[in-house]
């Protein structure tokens, strides 16, 4: 099974802090096989990053940190 199928019914949500302007937003899904996929919010049909919930963590001490 290609990944584009895996990935083509999981449930899309993006963060409370985001508004209805658009901006800079990414959206997260959990994946099968636990993974956590990224994609860019603007960009959908986009590219996806998929992360195991070690480097999901440590994206997020990253981007928390970038604020």
């Amino acid at each position: 099974m290609e990944s584009t199928e895996i990935l083509a019914g999981i449930q899309w949500r993006k963060s409370s802090y985001s508004g209805d302007e658009g901006g800079q937003c990414v959206e997260i899904a959990a994946a099968p096989h636990t993974t956590i996929a990224i994609r860019d919010s603007k960009n959908p049909a986009g590219p996806i990053v998929t992360l195991d919930p070690a480097a999901f963590n440590a994206f997020l001490g990253w981007a928390t940190a970038a604020e």
